[in-house]
């Protein structure tokens, strides 16, 4: 696997804008790169089936003629946990599903940026959780901290429970998600001085989703270093 797995300190640290920030970054020194949204809820109806904004996005981001069934394999209607939501349906998410259908995309691109759902211990099914998945699928993760009141506590325990399981931390991006949050330049330096890992970017608070703007933002030397830990 050629590829990195990005988490977040949770929902709505703006995982999917980063994602797709990243892919930019890397289309532009000239790689094809596959993103990829294994689990996503909240979907919304179509005459085509459900159909998961966040997958959209990445698939726009990518480029690629990929099928949403490897780039997206399981969608869900409710926006609730996923291991709910596919419980309601009397569906199990498999992870090895994910991961074949990871190696199909890595088939038809040089590396794969998979965006997990929610933060870093949601559940997938009644044992394994979104680390699980990083970790079965041997990428080096970028760590989406949201800049807001708590993001400390959230990604200093993140951070922690990736290195208990052993999943390498290549670098987290700061992404501000609050504009009117108190004393951000402490917070985003508190977290230099304590996250075992480089910054690879600091996103400002944008008033609509660009990747492009994001990926200006973006080390692209960390990020091509970041591929090169995938094992």
């Amino acid at each position: 696997m050629k590829g990195i797995f990005i988490t977040a300190t949770d929902t709505g640290a703006g995982k999917t804008l980063v994602s797709c920030g990243i892919i930019h970054a890397l289309r532009g020194i000239g790689l094809r790169v596959a993103g990829m949204k294994p689990v996503a809820s909240g979907c919304e109806p179509t005459a085509e089936g459900l159909v998961s904004d966040d997958a959209r996005q990445l698939a726009v981001a990518s480029g690629l003629a990929a099928p949403m069934d490897l780039v997206n394999p399981y969608r869900f209607l409710p926006a609730v946990a996923p291991h709910i939501a596919a419980a309601e349906v009397g569906v199990r998410i498999d992870l090895g599903r994910i991961e074949a259908a990871c190696r199909a995309l890595l088939g038809i691109a040089e590396a794969v940026v998979v965006e997990g759902v929610g933060g870093l211990r949601v559940p997938l099914n009644h044992q394994d959780e979104v680390v699980d998945l990083a970790k079965l699928l041997r990428l080096p993760v970028v760590l989406v901290v949201g800049v807001r009141l708590g993001c400390l506590n959230h990604a200093l325990l993140t951070a922690e429970a990736l290195e208990r399981r052993d999943v390498p931390i290549c670098g987290w991006v700061a992404n501000h998600v609050d504009p009117a949050m108190a004393v951000q330049d402490e917070n985003v330096e508190a977290l230099r001085n304590r996250l075992g890992a480089p910054m690879i970017g600091r996103v400002p608070f944008l008033d609509s989703a660009d990747p492009g703007a994001v990926a200006a933002c973006l080390d692209v030397d960390l990020l091509r270093c970041a591929l090169d830990l995938a094992r």
